[in-house]
């Protein structure tokens, strides 16, 4: 999505979805290495800030004018989110 950004935006807002669109991934694969359920927890918490972050992101684009309403990518992020927190649930045995 960020490709269609405008080339001004390429170390702004681009970089910054892009870096955090990597690190959902990267926090939960480096939480699941680790040898605890504790330390998976904390790298999953991360992951869903960085979730977070692309969501504000992804408003701010939209409202720029970057970014079309895209109803299935909302329910991407919504579903990524519920995802992470129940995987959170799991390992945290709160």
């Amino acid at each position: 999505a960020t490709a269609q950004f405008p080339a001004d935006e390429q170390f702004g807002l681009t970089a910054q979805l892009r870096r955090a669109a990597i690190s959902v991934p990267s926090n939960i694969a480096e939480g699941a290495a680790r040898s605890t359920q504790k330390d998976f927890a904390r790298f999953l918490y991360i992951a869903r800030g960085s979730l977070s972050e692309i969501d504000t992101q992804i408003i701010v684009a939209r409202q720029l004018g970057f970014l079309p309403a895209d109803d299935e990518m909302d329910e991407i992020m919504d579903r990524l989110f519920a995802k992470i927190t129940s995987l959170i649930r799991s390992v945290s045995h709160d």
